[in-house]
């Protein structure tokens, strides 16, 4: 590896060499995690932070790629699931999904994909109705009306 900053890829045959910033590697792997079933949100750190709060979109918010003192690729993932899932199923789902992006795409390999599960995001309920309280109010409303009329 030539700069800690840069993943390079060899071409042993020809002699070339191409590099590659982690935050590409961040990039596709937010996309692909967004992808997978069970996955409500991606959690982002002060930088994907101050980026939404710019308007910007931070694709790679809730993904770190780091390289190990042997060289291997090491992810870590930050994602809140949906409520009721099967944690474990969607951890190893997202493993593979991103694992085989990353290969598909950059021919490199992940040595470890970390998915750290944030928190569980419940369904928003529906807006309320305040039907079933109007319904309740309604007989009293009517009793008035009928009463406020007899009266007159």
């Amino acid at each position: 590896m030539a700069d800690s900053s840069k993943i390079v890829l060899d071409d042993k045959n020809n002699g070339e060499e191409i590099e590659i910033d982690p935050s590409v590697l961040e990039v596709i792997m937010g996309i692909a995690a967004e992808k997978v079933d069970g996955v409500a949100e991606m959690h982002g750190n002060v930088r994907s932070g101050i980026n939404w709060v710019l308007g910007r979109e931070d694709l790679r918010r809730g993904v770190e790629i780091r390289v190990n003192e042997d060289g291997d690729l090491i992810a870590d993932v930050y994602v809140g699931l949906e409520a009721g899932c099967n944690v474990p199923k969607i951890a190893k789902d997202l493993q593979k999904s991103l694992r085989q992006q990353v290969l598909q795409m950059t021919d490199l390999t992940l040595k470890e994909i970390n998915v750290h599960v944030i928190g569980l995001v419940f369904p928003e309920e529906e807006e309320q109705d305040d039907s079933g309280t109007s319904q309740l109010f309604s007989d009293i409303d009517e009793k008035d009306k009928n009463e406020s009329t007899r009266e007159s």
